[in-house]
């Protein structure tokens, strides 16, 4: 990235939040303004606790971007209903503001994420704006529990009375899990060596 270009650019700040977690669980994450969707995903992966496993895509005004490489798919890039995350940026598609784009993940269970354009700060000159973390509330649902509601029952099992069922979900997490655990740092660790 040239000089001229990094005085430029702006950093956005972007609440993730898990659509109908209860309590809720967002991440408050600060991102350059020329972010691919495709690189904005491994950021928000990072941010949530995710592990990558499964595809996701962006909604934006009822177009999908999306990481599906499928040449035999007539809506594959460049159609109005389907476009590839790579060739578009963050400022691409939230322009303003409390501008609002959603972020699917694992399309099976269905983590749906809002992203919320907080505020748009202008960059340090001549300073790159590398992806991190400010804040967050809430700890990563596990992978494969069944989406949000899924894990809604999970956590209900864990906190009844002892029984099998109480008992497998704790064998299958394999450690104790506390669904209020946030480490801030250990994101911004991982975000530290995040190349866009």
């Amino acid at each position: 990235m040239d000089r001229e270009q990094t005085t430029t650019l702006a950093a956005y700040y972007l609440r993730v939040t898990l659509q109908d977690s209860m309590p809720p669980i967002w991440r408050d994450i600060i991102v350059p303004s020329n972010l691919t969707l495709e690189n904005l995903h491994y950021v928000i992966q990072t941010a949530m606790g995710w592990n990558n496993d499964h595809h996701h895509h962006f909604i934006a005004d009822n177009i999908l971007y999306t990481d599906i490489a499928d040449n035999d798919n007539p809506y594959h890039e460049g159609s109005d209903a389907e476009r590839s995350e790579r060739n578009h940026t963050v400022s691409q598609l939230l322009t303003e503001e409390k501008s609002i784009i959603l972020y699917e993940y694992d399309l099976s269970d269905g983590w749906l994420h809002k992203i919320e354009l907080r505020k748009i700060l202008p960059a340090h000159d001549n300073h790159a704006v590398k992806p991190h973390c400010v804040k967050g509330k809430g700890a990563c649902p596990p992978e494969d529990c069944g989406g949000i509601w899924g894990y809604t029952d999970m956590l209900e099992a864990l906190q009844g009375a002892d029984s099998e069922e109480k008992y497998e979900i704790l064998t299958w997490l394999g450690e104790a899990f506390n669904p209020e655990h946030f480490d801030l740092e250990a994101v911004n660790r991982i975000l530290k060596n995040f190349t866009c």
